[in-house]
């Protein structure tokens, strides 16, 4: 083989290498890093540019490139962790390499990069939100009664909730949004349901983190509640709701959907409802509920 062969060939496997870019979402972050001299950026807006530049060429060139959330305070906690100097560009390369294996990543498909970083952020905020209420779950331990794992219970019957929830629905697709009020803040999780001529599409990430966020209301009997809005062509949406009790849900009814929506939670004032909108009272969920003889 010819030296101009082996370059050919090298090449060849360069562009099946992906490739993870760490980036500083914001102002804040941004600053944090300038402390580094071997951090040559000092513009956040410049930076951005460079960034997406950067990408673009790697996509011309036929790379894939995915994004990851680079924070600094993780950063320095790594470096001090490791042993490494966080002036150098090599840590910070190491570090992104491990945040690509572990942390939340969005892929560069051609996208602007003012649409990806909110993609980021949002994938962020969802990873964290599931390692929380999966540790409040982990931390709530077994019955003292009958020595049941109290978390894996909830999680159980939050799943069997959200079937009945889902078949119990008209049909169109489907948007869930849960919400668990409590310190240090709320919870909020996110579930789109895609029917696909009478088959439900769930992602299984959504799912999971929907579950999780929904057995923690139940577990902890915190103030929230869960609610659905159903769109289907030619109807009108169909919107309507659950206040979350222990080990169960309350419906809401029509009229308490609408003041919902219809209030602002700020000042307290009545918004213009939306057109083409039904505020509806749940189907029935035929749900038992849990075994009243279960005492935690």
């Amino acid at each position: 083989m010819t030296y101009t062969d082996h370059r050919t060939v090298r090449r060849v496997l360069r562009r099946e290498i992906a490739g993870t870019i760490g980036v500083l979402t914001d102002e804040h972050d941004f600053r944090a890093m300038r402390h580094y001299r071997s951090f040559v950026f000092d513009d956040h807006a410049t930076y951005l540019e460079h960034v997406e530049a950067v990408l673009r060429t790697r996509a011309l060139q036929g790379d894939h490139t995915t994004l990851a959330l680079f924070d600094p305070e993780e950063y320095a906690a790594f470096c001090a962790h490791t042993g490494l100097d966080p002036d150098r560009r090599t840590s910070r390369t190491r570090f992104t390499a491990e945040i690509a294996a572990t942390g939340p990543t969005v892929p560069y498909e051609g996208q602007p990069l003012a649409d990806l970083l909110p993609a980021l952020v949002d994938e962020a905020v969802r990873r964290a939100t599931w390692e929380y209420a999966t540790t409040l779950l982990a931390r709530l331990g077994a019955c003292a009664s009958c020595g049941e794992d109290l978390g894996r219970e909830a999680f159980a019957r939050a799943s069997q909730l959200i079937v009945r929830i889902l078949d119990t629905a008209g049909p169109g697709n489907r948007h869930l949004v849960c919400s668990v009020s409590g310190p240090p803040e709320t919870l909020i999780a996110v579930l789109h349901a895609d029917d696909n001529d009478g088959h439900m599409e769930l992602d299984d990430a959504e799912l999971l983190e929907f579950t999780t966020v929904l057995a923690v209301g139940l577990a902890t009997d915190s103030p929230g509640g869960l609610v659905m809005r159903t769109t289907a062509p030619g109807t009108a949406d169909r919107i309507h709701g659950w206040r979350l009790r222990a080990h169960g849900l309350e419906p809401l009814t029509a009229g308490e959907v609408f003041d919902a929506y219809c209030t602002d939670v700020e000042t307290g004032d009545l918004i213009s409802p939306e057109s083409n909108v039904d505020y509806c009272e749940p189907p029935d969920l035929a749900d038992e509920g849990p075994n009243p003889t279960h005492h935690h």
